[in-house]
């Protein structure tokens, strides 16, 4: 096991003591809830014992790691007062931690165009990017819920299907249009904020009255999304991230489009404090709020 794979695992383990969840020190660290059990893991393998143990309150500290508990807060401490004193957060470089087929539909395929105009400025989004994945927090979060952030724009979600797809709209009715039909689900991720599915478009406009959660079920939504363009089954798609196909005929709605549904919590982009004063910071944030309103105005003009 490397020196720098020892630093990664004991800052999980610290930060996993110190927030008491694993969610929790994966936002701290900007990096997936998986990824932190899995540098825990690594290193209690090497070490040959159990460092953390589950109590009533959250993660505690094994007794074999109590004797080392204030060593390793002391020298994380340490690593950040060095950090700072040594610019370690690389001002030409941003840190972004987002919600992951948010990013990948949405923010790297519109992210060239703030390259052209800011050539000098380097990106990591969710570990990946022009410069590797770094300690500490990530610069900026845009996340799904509720929460700290600024808004940026709520998803809305319809259904979407193939252009092939033999069965239109002058085929259903209110009750049983989609009955027995596949149906196409992205599961959430495991600390992502709840979006809308099936059971609750059927709920809410008829077309089907069994087995509504049945269907195939994509980890991402590239892949359900690419499934009903091939006209797999009919998804309940989130507008911003279906909507490229729905203009240039990959896609198509086949229902009234005022049945649809709308996110209970906005996408939220949230600023580390001591990251907000960059002016490269500053020139993302306010480029993403354009973007981000671009893409409202023409959500609410394709539903119109």
């Amino acid at each position: 096991m490397s020196a720098v794979s020892h630093l990664k695992s004991l800052q999980a383990v610290e930060m996993a003591v110190r927030t008491g969840s694993l969610k929790d020190a994966a936002q701290e660290l900007g990096i997936t809830p998986a990824a932190v059990g899995q540098r825990i893991r690594a290193i209690e393998d090497y070490l040959g014992t159990d460092l953390l143990m589950r109590g009533r309150s959250g993660l505690k500290p094994t007794v074999e790691l109590l004797h080392a508990l204030d060593d390793l807060r002391t020298a994380f401490a340490a690593l950040e007062r060095a950090s700072d004193a040594l610019d370690f957060q690389r001002t030409l470089e941003i840190h972004i931690v987002a919600d992951p087929d948010w990013a990948e539909l949405w923010l790297l395929r519109r992210l060239d165009r703030f390259r052209e105009a800011h050539p000098n400025i380097l990106f990591c989004v969710n570990g990946t990017g022009d410069v590797p994945l770094r300690l500490g927090s990530p610069d900026i979060r845009v996340l799904r819920g509720p929460g700290e952030g600024e808004p940026l724009f709520n998803e809305v979600f319809l259904p979407v299907t193939g252009p092939d797809n033999p069965r239109r709209i002058a085929d259903y009715d209110s009750v049983h249009g989609l009955e027995g039909l596949p149906l196409l689900h992205i599961k959430p991720p495991p600390d992502g904020a709840a979006a809308p599915g099936w059971p609750d478009w059927f709920a809410t406009f008829g077309h089907r009255k069994s087995a509504p959660d049945r269907g195939f079920h994509y980890q991402h939504a590239r892949i359900a999304i690419d499934a009903a363009r091939e006209s797999v089954g009919f998804l309940l798609g989130p507008l911003s991230l279906v909507l490229d196909g729905l203009q240039d005929g990959q896609l198509l709605a086949p229902f009234p489009l005022e049945e649809h549904l709308t996110a209970a919590d906005p996408y939220r982009v949230a600023v580390r404090s001591d990251a907000a004063n960059r002016p490269q910071v500053q020139r993302f944030v306010g480029w993403l709020q354009d973007e981000a309103a671009r893409t409202h105005s023409a959500m609410e003009a394709y539903l119109s």
